[in-house]
């Protein structure tokens, strides 16, 4: 299971910097569900090979003064209370999506997920994140630490994806859409974990 999260930061602080002003920020994280096992011990999570930003801030201090290195980007965000349309393209031409549709209380028949609950569940298990880095070895930990969790189905009228419609990283055919998530007014905060290191020989998406 692979998606893409499209997330709008605001007020984004240092916690030990109380006052209530932040920076504000669109971003998106290729996401790529995985498993793996430290000390015989199973985890679960997310691999992201790819982050976008609109933020020169985030570009610039990404990989550096917090996890996650990114790219510039521009993003053009419609929003009302029941529609929403997001489209993204990266300054160095390697990114392009679009997608937009209207708030849903169920998800399309077609999904994997037997019901809302279920995707949300799943999706909920993948808080915490390794993101590739310019080092191929090494991969940058962050975890999502919300304090509530809801979800709403969108019901998707359009979608396209540059790094998903690639027939280099997915042959015709091995990608298909399932569904999208909505989430909205969600306190939370973002926590650096200890860097991953694993094997140059095992190639992954990029």
């Amino acid at each position: 299971m692979a998606g893409i999260c499209l997330i709008r930061l605001i007020k984004v602080r240092p916690k030990f910097f109380p006052l209530p002003i932040g920076i504000r920020s669109e971003n998106a994280a290729h996401r790529i569900a995985v498993e793996w096992t430290v000390n015989g011990k199973d985890h679960h999570g997310v691999y992201i090979p790819r982050r976008d930003t609109n933020s020169r801030l985030n570009t610039w201090a990404g990989g550096t003064l917090f996890p996650g290195e990114h790219h510039h980007a521009s993003f053009h965000v419609v929003e009302t209370a029941d529609r929403l349309s997001v489209g993204l393209a990266s300054d160095d031409g390697t990114t392009t999506l679009h997608v937009s549709g209207k708030v849903s209380d169920t998800l399309p028949r077609s999904s994997l997920f037997a019901n809302l609950s279920a995707a949300s569940e799943f999706f909920a298990r993948g808080s915490l994140g390794y993101s590739a880095t310019s080092n191929a070895a090494r991969f940058d930990g962050l975890e999502l630490c919300c304090s509530s969790w809801s979800v709403n189905a969108l019901d998707v009228e359009r979608i396209s994806s540059s790094f998903f419609d690639d027939p280099k990283k997915f042959p015709p055919g091995s990608v298909e859409f399932d569904c999208a998530l909505l989430m909205r007014n969600i306190p939370h905060e973002w926590h650096s974990r200890e860097d991953l290191f694993g094997d140059t020989s095992t190639p992954l998406v990029q």
